[in-house]
């Protein structure tokens, strides 16, 4: 196993960390046996650092985690966790959450405690409420290490947090594909520039870049380097001296034994620039599958009704480019149920809120006729029918 400095604290980190978000299911539940069997496997290996959360498999996630860091496994790795902020109401809630996963990991203390998926709508509800002082007392009571926070938002967001406060440790989302999505390259960046360790989540975006199309399989042939398209993802996030450690959110012991294998190989500025180059025709070879020619340059925003457009696009647009219909749909009633029923969502940034204003097409520099591809997405998307890739006119 290979190990990286991880921002201005004094750990080596596993270039491999085990996300617990996708372990092994059997009719629904977790294959405990075998998620357990992978996990320490993983450690037995080197992997040093492990992330769950209290919403992973239903709350079960860290259950599982606690069982399998029994037998001494619980003091060879870093354990990270996150608080379920879309749920937090009151000051005492912090409290709440917090102890019930110190249960279910069966631990004394994390390592990391991180602020789940902030946003522009979470991260000030939890400041008002007090987490800075909270997470304060919480740490001169030993109950964990380092607060940290992971990330869905725009770049401006990102930076915003980060300012405000002496993060240690952030997390998000960035591949190949992700460079200019979310917090992106600029935001890796910004953030390892002021010595915080950044882990990556979501390196095959979901899986999607797992299993390529034929044409793009046959330009990841070319590589000298990589394996399989897999193996080259990840060398392409291991390639960046900003990255501090990569998740991969393994459902079987194949993956776990391969993606082990990436990573005893792994390395900063071990990709040469034809690699890198090669990686740059794959990425344009995905975009050019797009239907929608959104660039996520942001003009159209923001809506005077709150919908998200280019997130709307670049989900109908994903759905069609890495062949997941299903998953975009998936996606699509996800941030329903978070604005209805989970708080993690403040507006509904659903292409079903546009009421075709208009306002957003005379500032867009692609001329997208987006009234009109919104109910479409809608109807699409919520009622899962098939994907069209053409606008009638």
């Amino acid at each position: 196993m290979k190990y990286r400095k991880f921002g201005k604290l004094d750990y080596k980190v596993s270039a491999l960390g085990f996300g617990s978000m996708r372990l092994p299911t059997i009719e629904g539940k977790i294959d405990e046996p075998e998620a357990i069997k992978m996990l320490r496997f993983a450690i037995d290996k080197g992997v040093n650092y492990v992330d769950t959360a209290y919403r992973y498999h239903d709350g079960q996630s860290e259950v599982l985690v606690g069982k399998a860091l029994e037998e001494g496994y619980r003091e060879k790795v870093l354990l990270a966790t996150k608080l379920p902020s879309w749920l937090v109401e009151k000051y005492s809630d912090f409290d709440q959450y917090l102890g019930e996963q110190l249960e279910r990991l069966k631990t004394k203390a994390i390592d990391f405690y991180l602020l789940h998926t902030l946003n522009k709508n979470s991260w000030p509800k939890l400041k008002n409420l007090g987490i800075l002082d909270w997470a304060k007392e919480a740490e001169a009571k030993g109950l964990f290490q380092h607060l940290a926070f992971s990330f869905h938002d725009d770049l401006e967001t990102f930076k915003e947090i980060v300012d405000a406060y002496h993060w240690p440790m952030c997390q998000i989302q960035y591949n190949f594909m992700d460079i200019k999505t979310q917090a992106g390259m600029e935001g890796l960046r910004y953030a390892a520039n002021k010595g915080i360790a950044v882990v990556i989540m979501e390196p095959l975006l979901g899986g999607n870049l797992a299993e390529p199309p034929a044409d793009i399989q046959l330009l990841w042939s070319e590589s000298t380097a990589c394996k399989t398209p897999v193996d080259g993802a990840l060398q392409w996030l291991w390639n960046q001296a900003e990255v501090s450690t990569v998740l991969s959110g393994m459902s079987s012991m194949d993956q776990v034994v391969a993606n082990i294998d990436y990573a005893a190989r792994s390395g900063i500025h071990t990709l040469n620039n034809d690699e890198l180059l090669l990686i740059e025709k794959i990425r344009e070879k995905y975009e050019a599958l797009s239907v929608i020619p959104c660039t996520r340059c942001g003009y159209c925003m923001p809506c005077p009704q709150n919908v998200d457009i280019p997130q709307n696009f670049a989900n109908y647009n994903n759905g069609i480019r890495y062949s997941c219909e299903k998953g975009s749909q998936d996606r699509y009633k996800f941030w329903k149920a978070a604005y209805e029923n989970h708080g993690m969502l403040k507006n509904d940034i659903r292409a079903a809120s546009c009421i075709a204003c208009g306002e957003c097409e005379i500032k867009c520099p692609q001329t997208i006729a987006i009234s009109k591809w919104m109910p479409i997405i809608h109807d699409i998307l919520d009622n899962e029918k098939p994907f069209i890739r053409k606008l009638d006119t």
